[in-house]
This record gives C-alpha cells, sequence and structure tokens, in this order.
C-alpha cells in the first residue's frame, strides 16, 4: 500500500494536465518557460499568442497579463505572469528536476545570472526601443542598433566574470540549471538579431557557456 501511495504521489507530481502557456515562439523569455517545463518533463497546453499580429492587446489576454506581455503561466487557478516568477513557480511547486541547486552559494549565482539576462540584456532585445526617437536623440541619428550592440556585449561581459569561477560543461558547473536556461535563449537571439559574434575570443573564454 505504501508503493502504491508512493507512485501516485509521484504520477501526481509528473501530471501537469492543467498547465497552459501562453507564449510568442519568438521571445527569448518565452523560451525559458518552454525549457524549464521541458526540462521538468512537465505536460502543457502550448497556447500562441502572436506579439506581430498584436494579439497581446486582446481582451481576453489582457484578463491574463493587465501588462499584456508573454509569457504567461496558468495552472489551473493560478495565474503567473513574467519568465523568472514562473521558473521560481515551477521550481517550488513541481520540484522534479532541480534548475536550482542545493548550494547556496550556486543557488544564489543561478539567480544573479538570471536577474542580469532580465535587467540588464533582454530589453534591449526589442527593436522597438532600439530604432526609438528618445534612444536616437541620446546616441545619435541610426545609431540606436549600434548603441544596443555594445550594450548587449557588455551585460555578457559582466555575465562571464560572474561564471568565471564556475562555469565548466555548463554556465555554473556541471549540471544544467536555471542560470543556463536564461542565457540560452539570450545567446541565440544576439546572433540571430544583432550578429554578435558570441565565439569571438574578445568576448568569452573557451571554458564558459557562451
Amino acid at each position: 500500500m505504501e508503493q502504491l501511495n508512493n507512485q501516485n504521489q509521484r504520477d501526481t507530481m509528473n501530471s501537469s494536465p492543467e498547465l497552459v502557456l501562453y507564449n510568442f515562439s519568438h521571445s527569448s523569455c518565452s523560451w525559458r518557460v518552454r525549457f524549464a517545463l521541458n526540462l521538468k518533463g512537465l505536460d502543457y497546453e502550448y497556447k500562441a499568442v502572436n506579439l506581430a499580429k498584436g494579439e497581446q492587446f486582446s481582451t481576453e489576454f489582457e484578463k491574463l497579463n493587465p501588462l499584456r506581455y508573454v509569457p504567461v503561466l496558468v495552472d489551473g487557478d493560478v495565474v503567473v505572469s513574467d519568465s523568472l516568477a514562473i521558473l521560481l513557480y515551477l521550481e517550488e511547486k513541481y520540484p522534479q528536476r532541480a534548475l536550482l541547486p542545493d548550494d547556496p552559494r550556486r543557488k544564489a549565482l543561478n539567480l544573479q545570472v538570471a536577474s542580469v539576462v532580465c535587467s540588464s540584456i533582454q530589453p534591449l532585445h526589442m527593436l522597438a526601443l532600439v530604432v526609438h526617437k528618445s534612444i536616437e536623440e541620446k546616441v545619435g541619428p541610426g545609431e540606436g542598433l549600434l548603441w544596443a550592440q555594445s550594450s548587449i556585449e557588455k551585460g555578457f561581459f559582466a555575465l562571464e566574470k560572474l561564471v568565471k569561477d564556475f562555469a565548466t560543461s555548463f554556465a555554473t558547473g556541471e549540471a544544467l540549471y536555471m542560470a543556463d536556461v536564461f542565457l540560452a535563449p539570450q545567446i541565440a537571439t544576439v546572433v540571430m538579431r544583432f550578429n554578435i559574434d558570441m565565439l569571438c575570443d574578445c568576448l568569452c573564454s573557451p571554458t564558459s557557456l557562451f
């Protein structure tokens, strides 16, 4: 009977029929959540929100997130927006395949990396911001993209210094954790959208993730 109860508990923990992810395929913030859900082996319903078509401004989506951005995770009667908040929620609610290490120092490091990506790198990926008039007034006409590239590179330089004593196979050690989940989409985005050479010797060391 005890074995049956334990099995039922595991089945309940691994099954998540009520999980619904509202996301946009090209959104790096959405990538993070998809990565986390897949790493944890959680089933979820994928609901696309096409930002290019303005679907985030629909009345239905505004009820889920008044700020009208993706991703949004719905878990039964719980609604969570913001990728970092979603990952922390998943880590608490579905602890299988942990994305944060037990060691307090490495856990803090993973959260630092996630915070730097969210606050100092990812916002610069929004092309509407880069070419905004207020930005070009400060950096010069047509210089918004170069400014964004330079600022993004500075962010990755800072991250490299942050993890240099920990990075081996992955950003913070031998296992894949939250730092990697945040870094991978940003690296892909800067390569594809901003043509930044992330393999350049002047930007990174051969042992780091990026």
